[in-house]
């Protein structure tokens, strides 16, 4: 058995920025984007996934906005694109596919909680984290895979070590020290990704790392000096940066038998007819049938 894990935010972008992702139907509602992910959910079914949960950001915030004021938020995206947030996780949940809609938590927090649960069942051979976001190369390791579709390319713990130049366990570390402009926080001032990379491979994560130049036990790193200051002087920002980038994997995403998908909905059809997708109901029945 294999697990698909699916990050349905990210999905949502990449096809609102796809040619066909515009479109709107004839009642002037953007679905374009929510379409596109429905075809794509459908695609997989009809490779052969059994077992999938789709993850998705039902409000961009979550307690990580309290620990850090620059934390991402809502503010800047189309909102012809944020109002089919909503309507992506009534699609996925038609199509009878396991959606988990993230308040207090983001999507990326429960892909890795279900690929900890996925792990964990011995009926598991392998767990497919569908998105290409460095934040869950974390999660990489024993059967759990990243698998960036996009590109066709599936990323162990060795493609994740090429890719980053750390292990899948020092990806918050790392990310602690370089920063996430995508996420909101900025990293320690110097700290670029290659030196972080060759200091993490040497020390694993920032708790382990010397405070002291001279007590580094690393080769070609140059201001290590100067690094080592600023990692001593903002050290309890690189904690808190650290505790951003690491994702929250006790949360209840349910059982592996709860993602097994058996089919649609009633509501598909209407659906189908609302996103202009009439080749979708067709597809489906196909695989029902």
């Amino acid at each position: 058995m294999q697990v698909h894990l699916v990050d349905g935010t990210y999905e949502l972008f990449r096809y609102y920025y796809s040619p066909s992702g515009r479109h709107v139907n004839a009642s002037g509602e953007s679905v374009g984007a929510a379409r596109g992910v429905l075809r794509s959910l459908v695609s997989m079914l009809e490779g052969g996934a059994t077992h999938l949960g789709v993850a998705t950001d039902h409000v961009i915030q979550s307690f990580r906005n309290d620990l850090w004021a620059g934390y991402k938020t809502g503010d800047g995206i189309d909102p012809d694109l944020f109002s089919q947030f909503p309507l992506l996780e009534d699609v996925v949940e038609a199509l009878g596919v396991t959606v988990w809609p993230m308040v207090e938590y983001e999507a990326d927090d429960a892909l890795g909680a279900a690929a900890v649960k996925a792990a964990a069942d011995d009926r598991v051979e392998r767990v497919l984290i569908c998105t290409p976001d460095k934040d869950l190369a974390q999660c990489v390791g024993g059967k759990v895979v990243q698998f960036d579709r996009r590109a066709d390319e599936i990323r162990g713990p060795g493609e994740i070590l090429e890719k980053y130049g750390v292990e899948p366990a020092s990806i918050p570390d790392w990310l602690a020290l370089v920063g996430d402009t995508a996420d909101g926080f900025p990293g320690l001032p110097g700290w670029g990704a290659k030196t972080a990379a060759a200091v993490l491979r040497r020390y694993g994560h920032l708790e382990e790392i010397p405070h002291e130049p001279g007590q580094w036990d690393v080769d070609g790193v140059r201001g290590a000096k100067k690094l080592a200051a600023t990692l001593a002087e903002q050290y309890q920002n690189a904690l808190l940066f650290k505790q951003l980038a690491t994702l929250a994997t006790d949360i209840d995403v349910g059982e592996v038998d709860d993602w097994h998908w058996s089919g649609p909905t009633d509501d598909l059809a209407g659906w189908c007819e609302r996103l202009d997708a009439t080749d979708v109901l067709k597809r489906v029945d196909k695989l029902i049938g």
